[in-house]
């Protein structure tokens, strides 16, 4: 069985946002397509992003103004990852190092925040962040509290170029402390297991469909799903040539993805039969 007859059997997609389904404000090309095709084979979708300084239903209000339906339960935000990984480690009380959006989803999820005595240090992409913010977390590691963190990014792209993201935040942590995290976010599979349980559905069922290698694909490969790459965003052909491990499929845009997708049922029908239909 190819790839492509692997990928045409899933009906669960694991999609990423920025670069695979929209640039900026923009969808990419047969974004909409897509999704109505796996709206016609009964398929799940969840766009899942590593950004965790916005709150999910900012990235569905987003998707639905691009033209692009979308439900709350399909975006997975790294943040929404972590506090459901932090539910099922069971902690109660967590000082979270992010914005205001991120702390309003750990209390929506049922957790305490607390300047003292914390089951668990949370880090996130925070554009709030401060001194005493750090000096807090800072000591509650060195006094042995648990670290979370939830993604690895070391920078976020802007309008006006990189800035620190919340690996950068990590390093100073873990330099501060010699405390390194465990981290939710691409390309860590817990982002993956936490999509599974919103789908429904176990790996063998489901594709990752990003723009980046050693993020999208390097999560799909640890979660051991199908890795579908688009060239629709950061990674170019080049990049693909020299890459150590090749995605299991590449196509130009989700639209490329979709028509191949469609073409590949129709031959399954007709090789079936007319008594298959």
């Amino acid at each position: 069985m190819t790839a492509l007859d692997r990928l045409a059997r899933v009906r669960g997609f694991i999609v990423d946002l920025d670069g695979t389904t929209y640039l900026g404000e923009r969808p990419l090309p047969g974004a909409g397509e897509f999704l109505r095709y796996i709206a016609e084979i009964g398929g799940r979708c969840v766009f899942v992003t590593n950004n965790s300084s916005s709150s999910g239903g900012e990235y569905v209000a987003k998707l639905r103004r691009l033209g692009l339906p979308a439900a709350p339960e399909q975006v997975l935000t790294s943040g929404e990852a972590t506090a459901m990984f932090l539910g099922r480690c069971g902690y109660h009380r967590l000082f979270v190092v992010g914005t205001p959006a991120l702390e309003d989803e750990m209390r929506s999820a049922g957790f305490l925040l607390v300047s003292e005595s914390p089951e668990c240090v949370v880090l996130g992409f925070d554009r709030t962040l401060t001194y005493a913010k750090l000096e807090a977390a800072t000591r509650f590691l060195a006094a042995g509290v648990p670290f979370v963190a939830t993604h690895p990014d070391l920078v976020c792209p802007t309008e006006t170029g990189y800035i620190p993201d919340c690996g950068s935040m990590i390093a100073l942590l873990t330099a501060a402390t010699g405390v390194a995290p465990v981290v939710v976010g691409k390309p860590e599979p817990l982002l993956v297991e936490m999509a599974l349980v919103k789908l429904g559905l176990g790996s063998e069922d489901v594709a990752v469909i990003g723009d980046r290698l050693y993020t999208d694909m390097a999560m799909a490969r640890r979660a051991g799903t199908l890795a579908v790459l688009v060239l629709s965003g950061e990674t170019s052909r080049e990049m693909l040539e020299t890459a150590s491990e090749a995605p299991d499929l590449v196509f130009d845009h989700l639209g490329a993805l979709s028509a191949a997708l469609r073409s590949a049922s129709l031959a399954a029908a007709r090789e079936a039969g007319p008594e298959a239909r």
